[in-house]
């Protein structure tokens, strides 16, 4: 392997590219899997009969989008981004994708997360007249907050392994990187270069991550 002739201003641009779909994606994944997480939470703990079954209707959707293999999803979706964002292609095109499939996975995350807080605090503010919304936002994510930042760092680390299967029907960044100039061209060494930034963006992310939970756990 020859890697003078490698052009490091694509590795560069893939790189960006890589970047700026994480951060979008990464960014509607906690909007919209966040509530929902909290929302699956509560309708599961509630005994109403429309709570029972808004919960029974949430969780069939979460676990469909769950098990459905990422690279046959962004495929299947391929209408509805193009009709979305105007393309199926590129950093644009791959961003509604990945927020299908990375929001329920980490609505399940917010909904695990939940459940380990302690019951007494939660029945302690009911008690205290404290309404849904103020025990949401005042006790349930402040207990929860080492636990939800732990899975929000396993959800952007495992966008990033998306946005490399995503390089597979033209999805931009280094996963495209990879297939077309590795795979296709047979230029190794541009797949070993790709594999090895993503492989410290992951490391980065994981550590900063973990960070982050240390700090607010001895808070």
């Amino acid at each position: 392997m020859d890697f003078s002739t490698v052009r490091w201003e694509e590795i560069g641009k893939a790189s960006i590219e890589t970047l700026q779909i994480l951060g979008a994606s990464g960014l509607f994944t906690i909007i919209i899997g966040l509530p929902l997480g909290v929302l699956l939470f509560m309708t599961a703990r509630s005994a109403s009969i429309q709570s029972q079954v808004v919960y029974t209707i949430l969780s069939f959707i979460v676990n469909i989008l769950r098990s459905v293999p990422f690279i046959i999803l962004i495929v299947a979706l391929i209408p509805f981004t193009r009709s979305l964002v105007g393309t199926a292609t590129g950093v644009l095109g791959v961003i509604p994708p990945l927020v299908i499939a990375a929001a329920p996975y980490f609505a399940r995350l917010v909904e695990t997360t939940l459940r380990e807080v302690d019951r007494g605090v939660i029945e302690a503010a009911q008690a205290m007249g404290a309404s849904t919304g103020q025990i949401v936002r005042r006790v349930l994510l402040p207990e929860a907050l080492p636990g939800l930042l732990a899975g929000t760092t396993i959800t952007i680390v495992t966008l990033v392994s998306y946005t490399a299967m995503a390089g597979m029907v033209g999805g931009g960044g280094l996963g495209t990187l990879a297939i077309n100039y590795g795979y296709f061209r047979y230029q190794y060494e541009i797949m070993i270069i790709s594999v090895v930034f993503m492989i410290i963006l992951v490391q980065v992310l994981q550590m900063a991550g973990d960070r982050l939970v240390k700090w607010f756990t001895r808070k």
